[in-house]
């Protein structure tokens, strides 16, 4: 039986990305084993798996590399995988590293985002030399896109042979059953009282953390400058402290009764609040691929995202969807207004969006190319194995 470890920094990221393929993984007969800080809540729910605690944490933590590092590598020398597959940054440089020492065959390094694309100077020079460690100890590598694989390929991260996109691009995709358009007007409905929204309100939305490099700063500039009566905006997440939005931007968000701050919100909870919004606006520095992007086409709700490489190739720009410069307030603004005041083109980028994600990015679709491209890896490596001992 053919072994496979998946592995992440926290189990967030094992639930909303991992979880799904490696139980259609587990389907076909592999040995399915998941890595990653643990808790208890997470090992209740998926005893079907062996999961196995490695205590990582987030950011530079030069003593916990070591200690990571060494847990991953007896780890690995312990259980003799054929597969580990690691994704988010700190995971990933770990068991990268871990699974070269223990001479793992197959250390496929999922790039679901490059953390240094948001960083200048100093900063961007210390991340960009540990993604290309990551890379560098990795056997293959699975960019989220191919806009963010010829990123890499012109970053000198990798040569093109070493990395594949698996579809046109993204990670699992949008379960389609979460997203029926027949619950769209309740959804709208319930999430409008909860928040007191006036049913014939103008609802621009954002789903994510609430962060500079996820263009906060851009969008609350903007809503200042369109902000009237019955235009509402709001926000879906947490305001990160370790990437802070501008100060003066947060008071007037946190005081302006045309913004709402709905805060974190249950994985559930997600389409609900996507069914109220009008409008998307996702106006990202950097993505992996832009899933919150996916599952807002999926719910027939138009939007606007920036032109960079993951969210310009979920949409189509001006079929599915505007994108909108990096970084430009102005622009996002004009766009905004553009679009709000469009019913007819809002709702022709809706349906367009929709089905894009049918085509393209429905789940089952997005888990069957992750399966063709495992039973690929696998089968070439059972090649080499025979090979290598055909001429011993």
């Amino acid at each position: 039986m053919k072994k496979v470890c998946a592995i992440t920094t926290v189990t967030l990221t094992l639930d909303a990305f991992v979880v799904e393929p490696m139980r259609l993984l587990q389907g076909q007969g592999i040995d399915v084993t998941l890595a990653s800080t643990m808790t208890e809540d997470f090992i209740n729910r998926n005893k079907d798996f062996k999961c196995v605690n490695i205590p990582m944490k987030r950011g530079i933590d030069p003593i916990g590399l070591v200690k990571s590092i060494y847990a991953f590598y007896k780890f690995f020398k312990k259980e003799k995988f054929d597969v580990i597959q690691y994704s988010t940054p700190n995971a990933s440089l770990y068991a990268s590293i871990a699974g070269r020492l223990a001479r793992v065959p197959v250390r496929m390094y999922c790039q679901w985002g490059i953390r240094y694309v948001g960083l200048e100077g100093l900063s961007r020079k210390i991340f960009k030399f540990l993604e290309k460690i990551t890379v560098k100890n990795s056997t293959t590598v699975r960019p989220v896109s191919f806009k963010n694989r010829q990123f890499g390929i012109d970053e000198g991260l990798y040569k093109p042979e070493k990395a594949k996109v698996w579809g046109i691009g993204g990670t699992i995709g949008v379960d389609l059953n979460d997203y029926l358009l027949e619950n769209k007007k309740s959804f709208c409905k319930e999430i409008r009282e909860k928040y007191n929204i006036p049913t014939d309100a103008m609802v621009f939305g954002f789903v994510g953390r609430l962060n500079r490099d996820k263009g906060i700063n851009e969008l609350l500039t903007a809503f200042k400058e369109i902000e009237k009566d019955n235009v509402y905006l709001a926000l879906v997440g947490g305001w990160d402290l370790g990437n802070p939005v501008s100060q003066e931007l947060r008071e007037y968000a946190e005081s302006s009764d045309k913004i709402v701050l709905c805060g974190s919100v249950p994985f559930q909870d997600v389409p609900k609040h996507l069914a109220a919004f009008d409008i998307l606006v996702h106006p990202t520095y950097r993505e992996g691929f832009g899933k919150v992007i996916q599952e807002a086409m999926a719910m027939e709700t138009a939007v606007i995202t920036t032109d960079i490489p993951g969210p310009s190739e979920v949409i189509e720009n001006e079929i599915s969807g505007i994108l909108v410069p990096v970084k430009n307030a102005q622009a996002l603004a004009k766009e905004m207004v553009d679009l709000s005041e469009d019913q007819e083109r809002r709702n022709s980028y809706a349906k367009q969006g929709r089905k894009r994600v049918e085509k393209y990015f429905a789940r089952p679709i997005m888990l069957n190319n992750i399966l063709e491209d495992y039973k690929g890896i696998l089968e070439i490596e059972v090649e080499k194995r025979e090979a290598y001992a055909a001429n011993r």
